[in-house]
C-alpha cells in the first residue's frame, strides 16, 4: 500500500507541475490544507477514492492517470482480430521527424483498461523532455484503440482541448513485427493547421540516431505517390 500511496502522490506532484499549479492554488480548490496536499504527493497518507477524482478534477486530468501504476496496466489480448503487433502489450511507442524543429519526436502510448465494447482506451504522451518523465509533457491526447482485421485505429482528443482530435491508422496490425509504419493526423498548434504525419510505431523505444531520422523523413517515393494519388499515403 506505501508504494501505490507514493506512486500515486508522485503522480499528483508531477501533474500539478506540468499544469504550472502550486500547491498553495491546489488546496484553495480542493478546500485542504497545504500541509496535507505535501503528504499526499510524499505518499504519507493514504488517499480514498473520493479524494483522487477530487484531485483529478481539479487538475484537468483523467482518474486513471493516477491510478495507474506499471504493473497493473493492461495487456492488450490476441483475441478477436488477431493484433499480433499489439498482442500482450501495456506501452508502445512512436516516432515522427518534425521538421519545424528539425529532430525526431518520440510519444508514448499507455493502455490503461479495455471496455465492454472491446475498444481500449489509451493516453498518449507527447512533446516531453525525457522518456523517464513521460507524463510531464506539453500535450496529452486520451481517447480508444481498436482493432480490425485489416487496421488499427486510434481516436484520440487532446485533454487541454477537447475540441481537438487526433488520429491514427495502423495497416495489417494483425502480422507481427517489431515496428509499423502508420499515419498520424490531426492539429499543429505552431501554427494552428490541419497536419498528416508519416509515422513509426514501435513495440520497444528507438535509438534516436540518424538512421531513425532519415526512415522517419518524406523521401522521394512517399512524394511520387503524393503525385500519383493526390494524396498523403504511407504504405
Amino acid at each position: 500500500m506505501a508504494e501505490i500511496s507514493r506512486q500515486i502522490g508522485h503522480r499528483i506532484r508531477t501533474f500539478r507541475k506540468a499544469k504550472h499549479m502550486t500547491l498553495d492554488r491546489l488546496a484553495v480548490i480542493l478546500c485542504k490544507n497545504k500541509s496535507t496536499l505535501s503528504k499526499y504527493e510524499n505518499g504519507e497518507i493514504v488517499l480514498d477514492i473520493e479524494t483522487i477524482y477530487e484531485i483529478s478534477r481539479a487538475l484537468g486530468i483523467h482518474v486513471e492517470q493516477l491510478l495507474y501504476c506499471t504493473p497493473d496496466r493492461v495487456p492488450i489480448q490476441d483475441s478477436g482480430p488477431n493484433p499480433a503487433f499489439f498482442s500482450g502489450l501495456t506501452q508502445f511507442y512512436s516516432y515522427y521527424f518534425d521538421g519545424r524543429i528539425n529532430r525526431v519526436v518520440g510519444c508514448v502510448f499507455d493502455v490503461l483498461l479495455l471496455s465492454e465494447d472491446h475498444r481500449y482506451k489509451i493516453m498518449m504522451y507527447a512533446n516531453f523532455d525525457d522518456f523517464a518523465t513521460y507524463q510531464n509533457c506539453e500535450t496529452t491526447y486520451w481517447g480508444y484503440m481498436e482493432h480490425y482485421d485489416a487496421i488499427t485505429n486510434i481516436v484520440l482528443t487532446n485533454q487541454d482541448s477537447p475540441m481537438e482530435k487526433a488520429y491514427g491508422q495502423i495497416l495489417a496490425s494483425y502480422m507481427n513485427s517489431d515496428v509499423k509504419w502508420g499515419l498520424f493526423t490531426g492539429l499543429s498548434a505552431r501554427p494552428l493547421m490541419p497536419v498528416a504525419l508519416k509515422m513509426l510505431f514501435s513495440k520497444k523505444r528507438l535509438t534516436e540516431n540518424e538512421g531513425l531520422r532519415n526512415m522517419l523523413k518524406v523521401t522521394r517515393e512517399d512524394i511520387s505517390l503524393m503525385k500519383r494519388y493526390n494524396m498523403l499515403t504511407v504504405l
